[in-house]
């Protein structure tokens, strides 16, 4: 079985922040993410990541406005310099929370302009940090209208394009339900681009159970394909977050 991850955006919300770590931990997780950790000082959440002996998988660049705004800048056009300002400010978070994994959101735009703005800012943070494993994710229209990224087919021209051995694919199970309705053929065909693996259940993004989506054939192909990252449930629980880990076993 997969190694399973926390997404402390999602899960334990019945708690305040910081002490989500605690929860995680005790409900047996190692590892965990936060989507945006830009609220909360560098330091304290670094104090909370030692104390727990957690591992930080993953976070996000920082979008202008998560409520009801824009979804990041990586492909807006005329965006670059927000763009830039925004992933050197993670770069800053990073340095000190040491994440797996930086997701870099690419915003609401459309066309082929949007896209070599794409491809150019992508590559600009390649190199910027090239020690620090990047990620793209596809998200799914009917969630998120205007999404730049929403293909997998065109995630993966886009690796090819940038060409950045620290880039890699961020393969979410809901959104790829949501945008080809058979996660099973979508991982084959792309899931060895895969360094992070996120899921939640169908239809309303609820824990991970077997609805709609086979989570554990979905857990036996990662291991058959030799998949080493962790699997993060980055759902919304129906109630208190530890009545519904029955998931994982």
């Amino acid at each position: 079985m997969p190694r399973f991850c926390a997404n402390l955006t999602f899960l334990f919300t019945e708690l305040p922040f910081i002490d989500r770590f605690r929860a995680a931990k005790k409900a047996g997780f190692d590892h965990v993410e936060i989507l945006f950790p830009y609220d909360y000082p560098a330091q304290e959440i670094r104090a909370a990541l030692l104390r727990y002996n957690l591992n930080l998988a993953m976070i996000n660049t920082p979008p202008p406005n998560w409520a009801g705004g824009d979804r990041g800048y990586a492909a807006a056009l005329n965006g670059e310099r927000r763009f830039q300002y925004d992933f050197k400010r993670t770069l800053r978070y990073a340095a000190l929370l040491k994440p797996d994994h930086i997701h870099i959101m690419a915003g609401r735009a459309k066309g082929a302009a949007a896209l070599n703005t794409y491809v150019r800012n992508l590559k600009w943070a390649a190199a910027t940090a090239p020690q620090q494993s990047l990620l793209i994710e596809p998200i799914n229209p009917t969630d998120t209208p205007g999404y730049f990224l929403h293909d997998f087919d065109q995630a993966d021209e886009v690796l090819k394009s940038v060409g950045a051995r620290n880039l890699a694919l961020l393969f979410n199970a809901y959104h790829a339900h949501m945008i080809t309705g058979e996660v099973a053929k979508t991982w084959f065909d792309h899931g060895a681009l895969a360094r992070h693996v996120q899921v939640a259940g169908i239809p309303d993004r609820s824990e991970p159970m077997k609805c709609g989506i086979d989570f554990p054939e979905f857990f036996k192909a990662l291991d058959w394909g030799g998949y080493a990252g962790v699997v993060s449930g980055e759902y919304i629980p129906k109630g208190m977050t530890v009545d519904g880990l029955e998931w994982i076993e």
